[in-house]
């Protein structure tokens, strides 16, 4: 009997903390597409499909040389046309090669640059 309850009880311990270890991961895409909707929202108060008429479009404005540059039409003709996630697949190339430093006010605004 001493045995099942202490089986039991090991049973029990390890399910809990597996389920809240799994339930407390958030997936590292989750965390950067966090990071990219907080720049958006800088950028262009978060409307993903903006066409203001300044030369730069979408939720990160991103000018259509810049977009061509990185593949964007691999998506859409102007990044306003393209999806978020499309958006944000060109952004991390362009990151990539230029960081953060292509979003200069707003990526210091939500503190990713100094």
């Amino acid at each position: 009997m001493r045995m099942r309850s202490f089986a039991a009880t090991l049973l029990v311990a390890l399910t809990t903390t597996l389920l809240i270890g799994t339930t407390l991961t958030v997936p590292a895409d989750a965390v950067q597409m966090r990071t990219w909707s907080r720049l958006a929202n800088c950028e262009s108060g978060g409307r993903w499909h903006i066409n203001t008429g300044n030369g730069y479009y979408g939720g990160l404005q991103i000018s259509p040389r810049t977009w061509r540059a990185f593949g964007g039409r691999k998506f859409a003709r102007t990044p306003h046309m393209a999806t978020k996630r499309q958006q944000v697949r060109v952004a991390k190339r362009i990151k990539n090669r230029q960081g953060w430093g292509a979003w200069p006010h707003c990526s210091r605004r939500i503190g990713v640059r100094r």
